[in-house]
């Protein structure tokens, strides 16, 4: 195990062998990290969470209470992972093998589907997360969504299945909707109301056409 020693671990945190842990970053009470995880730095993991074996978790990432994060899920930098947020990697789970004469592996094998969440993404509370799809850089999944479909940069998608329903800036707020984009001219812009940030349509999606800020820990 190496952990930082600026790092703060709570007592009850059991944390297995080969984890990594970076500066600054917090592991609060009943969490569970499995052997060979890495953490980066300045991150936070909240209380009675779980994250399993090999994943790797990028640095200024916002992780809050009971968030359950299995196997082959990468989560990028500046990501937040609200309460109760469940994800998942395997599209057809059984209790027993296909023998069925014993139980199944909890090891990832070939039929394990891997998950990224690109940095600066949010999950709302209470989502589930399908597996083998990306959440695109800056987008956000509304509370109680269950998603079973990627989505792109800066998409803001809710429901059950969750649909892609417009777009947010980098600070959060939705900047347009999905119907005004496809009504949109090619050189249409749109700004942030909240941080002075403007966004340009870009084929299907937006892209940052100004920022008024200097590039901070993770560039949007």
């Amino acid at each position: 195990m190496s952990v930082d020693p600026s790092a703060r671990i709570h007592p009850t945190a059991l944390i297995e062998k080969d984890v990594t842990i970076g500066a600054r970053s917090a592991v609060w009470d009943s969490v569970h990290i499995r052997h060979g995880a890495t953490i980066g730095h300045d991150t936070t993991i909240g209380e009675k969470s779980y994250v399993a074996y090999d994943v790797e978790i990028g640095n200024f990432v916002k992780i809050n209470a009971m968030v359950y994060v299995c196997a082959a899920v990468t989560i990028e930098d500046g990501v937040m992972l609200s309460a109760s947020v469940t994800f998942t990697n395997d599209r057809s789970p059984r209790a027993l093998d296909r023998a069925l004469g014993a139980l199944e592996t909890s090891a990832p094998t070939e039929e394990t589907l891997a998950t990224r969440v690109a940095r600066g993404a949010t999950v709302g509370a209470g989502a589930i997360i399908g597996p083998g799809i990306e959440l695109g850089p800056f987008s956000m999944i509304g509370m109680g969504a269950v998603v079973t479909r990627s989505v792109p940069a800066h998409g803001l998608a809710f429901g059950n299945p969750a649909r892609l329903v417009g777009f947010v800036c980098a600070c959060g707020p939705r900047v347009v909707s999905l119907d005004d984009l496809v009504r949109s001219a090619a050189d249409a812009q749109w700004p942030c109301e909240r941080c002075g940030r403007r966004y340009k349509r870009d084929g299907d999606g937006v892209a940052l056409a100004h920022d008024p800020y200097p590039r901070g820990v993770i560039a949007p």
